[in-house]
């Protein structure tokens, strides 16, 4: 129960520095915060206690290919944002990441996952 709340105290304290940085004249760099391995170092420590290092390189490989539904989530950010109100960007972008996400999934679990 405490590793729970101490794995808590690290994502509120990345939404705290977001928000503190976001207010700053180097506002650009709580774009870099959400990019801080904290989820997953959490992730990796738990994988590679939990299982063996064949699994951490799977875990590593797949968060290598799951930058793909970040970039398309990013770019699509950019785009929509000289089109649309910054709802209508978010959600757009949100929905883009979904849709890349789940094909990413299915890609996965049909080629990279053995039987």
């Amino acid at each position: 129960m405490i590793s729970l709340f101490l794995k808590s105290l690290l994502g509120a304290a990345a939404v705290m520095i977001i928000a503190l940085l976001s207010k700053s004249k180097s506002f650009y760099i709580a774009g870099l915060i959400p990019l801080f391995p904290t989820f997953s170092l959490i992730a990796h420590f738990i994988v590679g206690t939990d299982k063996d290092m064949e699994a951490l390189r799977d875990t590593a490989l797949f968060g290598i290919y799951s930058l793909i539904p970040y970039s398309a989530y990013l770019i699509s950010v950019f785009y929509f944002s000289y089109r649309l109100s910054l709802v209508g960007t978010l959600t757009a972008a949100t929905l883009v990441w979904v849709a890349c996400a789940s094909i990413l999934l299915v890609f996965w679990t049909r080629w990279m996952v053995p039987a």
